[in-house]
């Protein structure tokens, strides 16, 4: 199976609270950079064959050196994000689409993902590819540890509290068919529409297409605020250890 991945990775992280200049992807985790841990991931898993980066043009220098030190040979092109995330995508988009039309190599299904998810193991994308293909579109979710509510008219109040059961919260990477992707995004181009995430432009411009639910863990947090590196820490040091211990019982 053939499949590509866009990695957004041009977010300002304002909740972050970091200097000007600074970027999140590249805060250290069990010291490599958030973006490493992310793009090893997309490195190993066997699906993906290509890998194309959306940064900011500060960081592409620093992620051009990434590659090359650690031999991320799935890397095909790092280029400027735009203004929102769903411009970096849309910029990736086009970028495949010169790639198709120049290898004439045409991927099955294309992966979405955010920069700032590093735990995301091989093959979990692996899986998201497969369901993909198998269904047209495949997204990641947990469920909601916390009872969620509506906000009422008057928004100092609660409105509603929302059955827990029937809600997920969904995560990255969202997958879909090649054609189903790009076409949802360049009618979002058209139409100047913007979603918080790719699966909800192929909801509102494919409303035909079911989206098969990954059910995920919980370690595939998205780095957002300063507490979430030391979170990051305690979930890499974990998925360390069971890995060691996967690695010992094969032995």
């Amino acid at each position: 199976m053939s499949s590509y991945a866009i990695i957004a990775a041009s977010g300002v992280g304002k909740r972050m609270k970091l200097q000007e200049g600074q970027s999140k992807q590249l805060l250290e985790i069990g010291g490599y950079p958030v973006i490493y841990h992310t793009l090893s991931a997309f490195e190993q898993a066997a699906s993906i064959d290509a890998v194309f980066i959306a940064t900011k043009p500060e960081s592409i220098g620093i992620l051009e050196s990434m590659k090359k030190k650690y031999g991320f040979s799935k890397i095909e092109s790092i280029i400027p994000g735009g203004k929102e995330r769903q411009d970096s995508i849309y910029n990736c988009i086009d970028l495949i689409e010169k790639h198709i039309a120049t290898t004439g190599a045409v991927p099955e299904a294309i992966l979405v993902h955010d920069g700032a998810r590093p735990f995301i193991q091989s093959w979990e994308i692996d899986d998201i590819v497969s369901l993909s293909m198998r269904y047209g579109a495949c997204v990641p979710a947990t469920k909601p540890k916390d009872t969620i509510k509506y906000i009422a008219e008057n928004p100092d109040f609660f409105g509603e509290t929302l059955d827990r059961s029937r809600l997920l919260q969904v995560q990255t990477p969202q997958g879909f068919t090649s054609k189903t992707l790009i076409q949802a995004h360049k009618h979002a181009r058209l139409e100047q529409c913007y979603a918080t995430d790719d699966a909800a432009l192929v909801e509102k411009f494919f409303p035909e297409q079911n989206i098969k639910i990954y059910e995920m863990g919980y370690h595939n947090i998205k780095i957002t605020t300063p507490e979430d590196i030391h979170l990051a820490e305690a979930i890499h040091t974990k998925l360390q250890l069971q890995q060691e211990t996967q690695s010992l019982e094969k032995n």
